[in-house]
């Protein structure tokens, strides 16, 4: 195939279904084909929702279904009733179009509604009884994800879900961050060890009924001729051209240093445990961060910030609050960029632990 299919996905039967993979290899078409089908089918309208509000309103909302209508689809799915999908007030419609190109359509040709979960509040006086497709694109993201966002996202479910036990869930994304809160949140424990086109099944509550099923896309490397494009040598781009995780690259450590250079060591609890150790060189002050191999032995001095609740007076939650001399040192170190990394993925799991910081 020369994009991404749902077929193996929905054999598994899920109430949920996370997709996630390389840029541009179909998933969004593919599951907006889905609700489609479905709509024609007589079996119900779409949600889709996205973030923010700007994302699903006005130009932007009208591009969703632009390679939907490209491909003739509205039309077959329609048997010659409809040619394609137009947008208005957040709402899609089926339409034809006038020799001038303007849509056509009545509001007996609604097809779905927009959702944004900036906006949750606003929708949850409405029913939408007739929702059978939900389709939440671009889940993953490596720049904001609000406070709360999965309670956000899981309110907004609860408004167009009610009562109702019918309704088929699709969460899609690209590989832009490993440590997304969803993956945490939604008991998803396996995901970073997945292979590439490997589809794992999570089954909850006491009678197993809710299950989610998680697709990490096959890559479709050999198939994209425009892969020239992209033939740079810089591993960000491989989140593009081959489906792995997108990783920044950071400062690596480019000298050694005695273990009487280490001024202080403390540690960060986030997907792991690392251990942070503050070096005076010759250079100047830095901090040299890695993994810990061994078990966690504190001394009373010793910090550790996590985001998890610990009642241990040795624990902090956010790096850029310091509560005394040291924590503001160590502050000023991060907030001066002297942060040296074991490796890349190191860089970005600390990375999103900070930018979580910056936030709160």
């Amino acid at each position: 195939m020369d994009y991404y299919s749902l077929n193996e996905i929905l054999k598994k039967n899920a109430v949920y279904n996370v997709i996630f993979g390389e840029r541009s290899n179909g998933k969004t078409f593919a599951v907006l084909d889905y609700a489609l089908k479905q709509y024609f089918s007589g079996k119900g309208q779409v949600g889709i929702i996205r973030r923010f509000k700007e994302d699903i309103i006005g130009r932007r909302a009208s591009e969703i279904w632009s390679a939907i209508n490209h491909s003739g689809n509205v039309e077959k799915y329609s048997k010659g009733e409809f040619t394609g999908i137009t947008y208005y007030a957040g709402k899609f419609y089926a339409c034809n179009y006038d020799e001038h190109g303007k849509a056509i359509y009545s509001d007996s040709d609604c097809i779905g509604y927009t959702f944004s979960l900036s906006d949750t509040e606003h929708n949850k006086s409405v029913s939408y009884p007739k929702i059978t497709t939900i389709f939440f694109d671009e889940f993953l993201t490596k720049k904001i994800y609000f406070n709360d966002e999965f309670v956000l996202f899981m309110n907004t479910i609860s408004t167009i879900v009610r009562n109702r036990t019918n309704v088929k869930i699709f969460m899609a994304g690209n590989t832009v961050n490993k440590y997304c809160p969803y993956f945490q949140e939604m008991g998803l424990t396996h995901i970073l060890k997945m292979k590439q086109g490997s589809i794992d099944v999570y089954s909850y509550g006491e009678d197993k009924k809710l299950k989610i099923a998680v697709e990490y896309c096959a890559s479709l490397n050999k198939k994209k001729k425009n892969n020239f494009y992209f033939a740079f040598d810089n591993p960000k781009l491989e989140m593009i051209t081959t489906g792995a995780w997108e990783l920044d690259i950071f400062p690596h450590l480019q000298k050694k240093y005695k273990h009487s250079d280490i001024l202080y060591t403390f540690f960060i609890d986030f997907h792991g445990i690392f251990q942070c150790e503050v070096i005076n060189s010759d250079e100047g002050i830095f901090i040299y961060i890695h993994r810990k191999t061994t078990a966690l032995q504190l001394k009373r001095e010793d910090i550790v910030y996590s985001l998890s609740p610990n009642y241990s007076m040795n624990y902090c939650e956010n790096i850029f609050k310091p509560l005394n001399n040291v924590q503001r040192k160590i502050a000023i170190l991060f907030n001066g960029k002297k942060v040296f990394y074991q490796d890349n993925d190191v860089g970005n799991t600390i990375q999103n632990y900070l930018s979580i910081c910056r936030k709160r």
